[in-house]
């Protein structure tokens, strides 16, 4: 069995937006590339064919990973789904022990996932350390970049800004 990927309503829309549009207009366009590279004559020396014909595997390769992802999709509403322990739309807080830092993490979907802006996915180490602590809780996880422990400060739900 195929493993679900869980994502935001947002998410979906925009992964079945651009599903569409490659397979309705982008394949066409590069249809059309492709016959005008032709006209061109020798196929050997033809860079402009070349360069449709990699424009256009590309473009079939994100086709076959978008159907994938879309049909994986497990679609999750957070703002409906209680935040006293972490799981997925959660926003936490969390105090480095060692340097008493604050870091504020949102658990969400892999397709969502950027770390700079504070989104995790929820398949990161982190994440899955995370999942299902409360306010209170501490976690030591092993990161890349070593051993960190972090005490849970709080827990709750804030709308997912991607």
């Amino acid at each position: 069995m195929l493993e679900k990927e869980a994502m935001t309503n947002i998410t979906y829309e925009k992964l079945s937006i651009e599903l569409e549009y490659l397979k309705t207009k982008e394949r066409n366009n590069v249809a059309k590339e492709i016959e005008s590279a032709l006209e061109l004559g020798d196929l050997k020396e033809n860079a402009e064919y070349h360069a449709a014909k990699d424009k256009q595997g590309l473009m079939e390769a994100r086709i076959i990973e978008l159907q994938d992802l879309v049909s994986r999709a497990q679609v999750v509403d957070p703002s409906k789904l209680g935040h006293k322990r972490i799981s997925f739309g959660s926003t936490v807080l969390l105090i480095d022990v060692k340097t008493d830092k604050e870091i504020t993490y949102t658990v969400v979907g892999g397709q969502e996932s950027n770390p700079p802006k504070g989104l995790i996915s929820i398949k990161s180490p982190l994440a899955k350390a995370l999942i299902g602590k409360e306010e209170g809780d501490s976690i030591k996880i092993n990161l890349p970049s070593g051993v960190q422990e972090y005490d849970v400060e709080e827990v709750y739900y804030k709308e997912i800004k991607l």
